[in-house]
Protein backbone atom coordinates (compact mmCIF):
# COMPACT_ATOMS: atom_id res chain seq x y z
CA UNK A 1 0.00 0.00 0.00
CA UNK A 2 1.57 3.26 -1.06
CA UNK A 3 1.97 6.30 1.06
CA UNK A 4 -0.73 8.45 -0.72
CA UNK A 5 -3.41 5.64 0.07
CA UNK A 6 -2.51 5.28 3.40
CA UNK A 7 -2.99 8.74 4.07
CA UNK A 8 -6.45 8.91 1.98
CA UNK A 9 -7.36 6.11 4.33
CA UNK A 10 -6.39 8.09 7.55
CA UNK A 11 -8.06 11.10 6.80
CA UNK A 12 -11.54 9.17 5.87
CA UNK A 13 -11.52 7.79 8.71
CA UNK A 14 -11.24 10.43 10.79
CA UNK A 15 -13.89 12.00 8.91
CA UNK A 16 -15.97 9.20 9.50
CA UNK A 17 -15.45 9.54 13.23
CA UNK A 18 -15.97 12.66 13.43
CA UNK A 19 -19.29 12.88 12.14
CA UNK A 20 -20.26 9.81 14.09
CA UNK A 21 -19.13 11.81 16.85
CA UNK A 22 -20.61 14.93 15.87
CA UNK A 23 -24.55 13.35 14.24
CA UNK A 24 -25.21 10.15 16.41
CA UNK A 25 -26.26 11.70 19.51
CA UNK A 26 -28.94 13.54 17.28
CA UNK A 27 -29.81 10.13 15.30
CA UNK A 28 -30.82 8.41 19.36
CA UNK A 29 -32.36 11.32 20.60
CA UNK A 30 -34.64 12.17 17.45
CA UNK A 31 -35.76 7.74 17.11
CA UNK A 32 -36.06 8.32 21.45
CA UNK A 33 -38.78 10.91 20.40
CA UNK A 34 -40.38 8.08 18.62
CA UNK A 35 -39.96 5.08 20.85
CA UNK A 36 -42.96 3.85 22.70
CA UNK A 37 -41.19 4.52 26.29
CA UNK A 38 -41.85 7.00 29.31
CA UNK A 39 -38.16 7.47 29.45
CA UNK A 40 -36.20 8.91 26.96
CA UNK A 41 -33.96 6.17 25.20
CA UNK A 42 -33.41 4.25 22.27
CA UNK A 43 -32.71 0.67 23.71
CA UNK A 44 -34.93 -1.16 23.89
CA UNK A 45 -36.96 -0.32 21.12
CA UNK A 46 -40.63 -0.69 22.25
CA UNK A 47 -42.49 0.35 19.24
CA UNK A 48 -43.17 3.68 16.82
CA UNK A 49 -45.52 6.08 18.66
CA UNK A 50 -46.16 9.88 18.22
CA UNK A 51 -47.77 10.17 21.44
CA UNK A 52 -44.55 11.91 22.67
CA UNK A 53 -45.81 14.81 20.26
CA UNK A 54 -49.52 14.12 20.74
CA UNK A 55 -51.13 11.78 22.39
CA UNK A 56 -52.26 10.23 26.04
CA UNK A 57 -50.97 7.95 28.25
CA UNK A 58 -52.81 4.17 29.60
CA UNK A 59 -55.01 6.93 32.25
CA UNK A 60 -55.82 9.60 29.56
CA UNK A 61 -53.31 11.98 30.60
CA UNK A 62 -52.01 13.98 28.37
CA UNK A 63 -48.51 13.97 27.92
CA UNK A 64 -47.34 15.04 24.45
CA UNK A 65 -45.51 17.83 23.81
CA UNK A 66 -48.15 20.33 21.49
CA UNK A 67 -50.73 19.51 24.98
CA UNK A 68 -47.99 20.54 27.37
CA UNK A 69 -49.27 24.39 28.12
CA UNK A 70 -46.32 25.37 30.57
CA UNK A 71 -43.56 24.04 28.01
CA UNK A 72 -45.92 26.23 25.06
CA UNK A 73 -45.13 29.46 27.51
CA UNK A 74 -41.65 28.76 27.79
CA UNK A 75 -41.02 28.33 23.85
CA UNK A 76 -43.43 31.13 23.93
CA UNK A 77 -41.04 33.48 26.15
CA UNK A 78 -37.93 32.38 24.50
CA UNK A 79 -39.33 33.44 21.23
CA UNK A 80 -40.48 36.91 22.70
CA UNK A 81 -36.98 37.36 24.63
CA UNK A 82 -34.73 36.59 21.57
CA UNK A 83 -37.13 39.04 19.13
CA UNK A 84 -36.27 41.90 21.61
CA UNK A 85 -32.44 40.60 21.77
CA UNK A 86 -32.54 41.21 18.35
CA UNK A 87 -34.24 44.60 18.49
CA UNK A 88 -31.69 45.69 21.03
CA UNK A 89 -28.27 44.07 20.02
CA UNK A 90 -28.62 44.88 15.89
CA UNK A 91 -28.54 48.68 16.45
CA UNK A 92 -26.00 48.74 19.86
CA UNK A 93 -24.08 46.47 17.52
CA UNK A 94 -24.10 48.46 14.61
CA UNK A 95 -23.34 52.16 16.58
CA UNK A 96 -20.15 49.87 17.98
CA UNK A 97 -18.89 48.98 15.01
CA UNK A 98 -19.55 52.24 12.90
CA UNK A 99 -18.03 54.47 15.95
CA UNK A 100 -14.66 51.98 15.88
CA UNK A 101 -14.41 51.86 12.36
CA UNK A 102 -14.49 55.89 12.70
CA UNK A 103 -12.23 56.62 15.06
CA UNK A 104 -8.47 57.56 14.39
CA UNK A 105 -6.81 57.27 17.86
CA UNK A 106 -4.63 55.81 20.74
CA UNK A 107 -7.41 54.70 22.02
CA UNK A 108 -9.06 52.29 19.60
CA UNK A 109 -7.12 49.04 20.71
CA UNK A 110 -8.49 50.02 24.72
CA UNK A 111 -12.22 50.54 23.15
CA UNK A 112 -12.35 47.71 21.64
CA UNK A 113 -11.69 45.63 24.47
CA UNK A 114 -14.14 47.37 26.63
CA UNK A 115 -16.59 46.62 23.91
CA UNK A 116 -15.67 43.12 24.06
CA UNK A 117 -15.18 42.42 26.76
CA UNK A 118 -19.01 41.16 27.86
CA UNK A 119 -17.91 38.53 25.29
CA UNK A 120 -15.52 36.78 28.04
CA UNK A 121 -17.25 37.77 31.14
CA UNK A 122 -19.27 34.64 32.75
CA UNK A 123 -22.82 34.18 31.92
CA UNK A 124 -23.56 34.17 35.96
CA UNK A 125 -21.62 37.23 36.44
CA UNK A 126 -23.59 39.17 33.62
CA UNK A 127 -27.06 38.29 34.98
CA UNK A 128 -26.54 39.05 38.97
CA UNK A 129 -24.95 42.22 37.80
CA UNK A 130 -27.87 43.35 35.17
CA UNK A 131 -30.44 42.50 38.13
CA UNK A 132 -28.40 43.84 41.13
CA UNK A 133 -28.37 47.27 38.93
CA UNK A 134 -31.53 47.54 37.68
CA UNK A 135 -33.42 46.41 40.77
CA UNK A 136 -31.66 48.51 42.90
CA UNK A 137 -31.32 52.34 40.40
CA UNK A 138 -34.97 51.78 38.81
CA UNK A 139 -36.69 48.96 41.13
CA UNK A 140 -36.97 46.82 38.10
CA UNK A 141 -37.28 42.78 38.50
CA UNK A 142 -36.97 40.07 37.10
CA UNK A 143 -38.96 39.56 34.06
CA UNK A 144 -38.54 39.56 30.33
CA UNK A 145 -37.44 42.67 29.82
CA UNK A 146 -34.46 41.65 32.33
CA UNK A 147 -33.48 39.36 30.49
CA UNK A 148 -33.79 40.85 27.56
CA UNK A 149 -31.50 43.74 28.82
CA UNK A 150 -29.03 41.48 30.44
CA UNK A 151 -28.59 38.73 27.25
CA UNK A 152 -28.07 41.69 24.94
CA UNK A 153 -25.08 43.08 27.37
CA UNK A 154 -22.79 40.13 25.87
CA UNK A 155 -24.53 39.37 22.50
CA UNK A 156 -24.61 42.85 21.10
CA UNK A 157 -20.78 42.46 21.18
CA UNK A 158 -21.25 39.33 18.91
CA UNK A 159 -23.08 41.46 16.43
CA UNK A 160 -20.05 44.35 16.49
CA UNK A 161 -18.01 41.60 15.42
CA UNK A 162 -19.60 40.76 12.52
CA UNK A 163 -19.83 44.27 11.72
CA UNK A 164 -16.63 45.11 12.31
CA UNK A 165 -15.60 42.07 9.40
CA UNK A 166 -18.20 43.39 7.17
CA UNK A 167 -16.75 46.73 7.30
CA UNK A 168 -13.30 45.85 6.76
CA UNK A 169 -14.41 45.11 3.36
CA UNK A 170 -16.43 48.27 2.66
CA UNK A 171 -14.94 50.96 0.19
CA UNK A 172 -14.82 54.64 2.25
CA UNK A 173 -14.66 56.26 -1.34
CA UNK A 174 -18.57 55.50 -1.73
CA UNK A 175 -19.21 57.10 1.80
CA UNK A 176 -17.29 60.21 0.59
CA UNK A 177 -18.69 60.62 -3.08
CA UNK A 178 -22.34 60.23 -1.68
CA UNK A 179 -21.63 62.71 0.34
CA UNK A 180 -19.95 64.97 -1.82
CA UNK A 181 -22.80 64.47 -3.90
CA UNK A 182 -25.06 66.32 -1.34
CA UNK A 183 -26.27 63.27 0.58
CA UNK A 184 -26.94 64.10 4.16
CA UNK A 185 -25.42 61.43 6.68
CA UNK A 186 -28.78 59.50 7.06
CA UNK A 187 -29.10 59.40 3.22
CA UNK A 188 -25.95 58.29 3.30
CA UNK A 189 -26.52 55.20 5.83
CA UNK A 190 -30.15 54.12 4.07
CA UNK A 191 -28.56 54.17 0.39
CA UNK A 192 -24.90 53.09 0.56
CA UNK A 193 -24.00 51.56 4.10
CA UNK A 194 -26.70 49.63 4.78
CA UNK A 195 -27.17 47.88 1.62
CA UNK A 196 -23.58 46.57 2.33
CA UNK A 197 -24.51 45.52 5.63
CA UNK A 198 -27.39 43.56 4.78
CA UNK A 199 -26.02 40.16 4.94
CA UNK A 200 -24.39 41.07 8.19
CA UNK A 201 -27.42 42.45 9.65
CA UNK A 202 -29.25 38.86 8.53
CA UNK A 203 -26.69 37.28 10.02
CA UNK A 204 -26.25 39.46 13.40
CA UNK A 205 -30.14 38.63 13.59
CA UNK A 206 -30.11 35.08 13.40
CA UNK A 207 -26.93 34.56 15.74
CA UNK A 208 -28.31 37.04 18.19
CA UNK A 209 -31.88 34.71 18.29
CA UNK A 210 -29.82 31.34 18.82
CA UNK A 211 -27.60 33.07 21.53
CA UNK A 212 -30.68 34.33 23.28
CA UNK A 213 -32.77 30.90 22.83
CA UNK A 214 -30.40 28.94 24.07
CA UNK A 215 -28.78 30.95 26.73
CA UNK A 216 -29.36 29.50 30.54
CA UNK A 217 -27.25 30.97 32.98
CA UNK A 218 -27.60 34.95 32.52
CA UNK A 219 -31.22 34.35 32.18
CA UNK A 220 -31.44 31.90 35.38
CA UNK A 221 -30.67 35.31 37.76
CA UNK A 222 -33.37 37.78 35.66
CA UNK A 223 -36.05 35.58 34.40
CA UNK A 224 -37.80 35.80 37.90
CA UNK A 225 -41.15 34.15 38.05
CA UNK A 226 -41.28 33.39 33.92
CA UNK A 227 -39.95 30.38 32.33
CA UNK A 228 -38.31 29.87 29.20
CA UNK A 229 -37.20 27.04 27.20
CA UNK A 230 -33.65 26.25 28.15
CA UNK A 231 -35.43 26.79 32.31
CA UNK A 232 -37.77 24.47 31.69
CA UNK A 233 -35.67 21.38 30.46
CA UNK A 234 -33.32 21.87 33.24
CA UNK A 235 -36.01 21.54 35.47
CA UNK A 236 -37.18 18.29 34.30
CA UNK A 237 -33.49 17.13 34.38
CA UNK A 238 -33.82 17.45 37.96
CA UNK A 239 -37.55 16.21 38.03
CA UNK A 240 -37.28 13.44 35.64
CA UNK A 241 -37.32 14.04 31.27
CA UNK A 242 -39.86 12.38 29.29
CA UNK A 243 -39.34 11.79 25.40
CA UNK A 244 -41.44 14.68 25.04
CA UNK A 245 -37.87 16.73 25.17
CA UNK A 246 -36.98 14.58 22.63
CA UNK A 247 -39.87 16.04 20.28
CA UNK A 248 -38.48 19.62 20.95
CA UNK A 249 -34.98 18.60 19.20
CA UNK A 250 -36.78 16.92 16.45
CA UNK A 251 -38.57 20.07 16.47
CA UNK A 252 -35.63 22.35 15.63
CA UNK A 253 -33.74 20.23 13.46
CA UNK A 254 -36.60 20.02 11.36
CA UNK A 255 -36.85 24.28 11.36
CA UNK A 256 -32.83 24.08 11.06
CA UNK A 257 -32.79 22.16 8.16
CA UNK A 258 -35.65 23.69 6.50
CA UNK A 259 -34.01 27.41 6.74
CA UNK A 260 -30.98 25.72 5.83
CA UNK A 261 -33.03 25.31 2.46
CA UNK A 262 -35.04 28.11 2.02
CA UNK A 263 -31.57 29.82 2.58
CA UNK A 264 -29.95 27.78 -0.24
CA UNK A 265 -32.82 28.65 -2.54
CA UNK A 266 -32.58 31.72 -2.22
CA UNK A 267 -28.93 31.96 -2.49
CA UNK A 268 -29.30 30.30 -5.63
CA UNK A 269 -32.15 32.22 -7.44
CA UNK A 270 -30.03 35.78 -6.27
CA UNK A 271 -27.15 34.44 -8.08
CA UNK A 272 -28.94 33.44 -10.99
CA UNK A 273 -30.61 37.27 -11.00
CA UNK A 274 -27.12 38.79 -10.69
CA UNK A 275 -25.76 36.52 -13.33
CA UNK A 276 -28.66 37.28 -15.90
CA UNK A 277 -28.19 41.06 -15.06
CA UNK A 278 -24.43 40.91 -15.70
CA UNK A 279 -24.76 39.14 -18.59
Amino acid sequence: MSARRLVDLFVYAYLALFFAYLFLPLVFMVAAAFNDSRFPTMLPWQGFTLDWFWGFDSRGRAIGLFQDGRMGMAIWNSVLIGLGVILVSIPVGLAGALFLQTIRTRAKSFLYGVMVSPILTPGVILGISTLVFWRNLFDVGGGLMLAVIAQSTFIAAYCMLLFLARLERFDRTQEEAALDLGASHGLMMRRVMLPFLRPALLSGAVLAFLQSFENYNTTLFVIGIEDTLTLNIATRVRLGLTPAVNAIGVIMIGLTILGAVVYEILRRREARRSAALAG
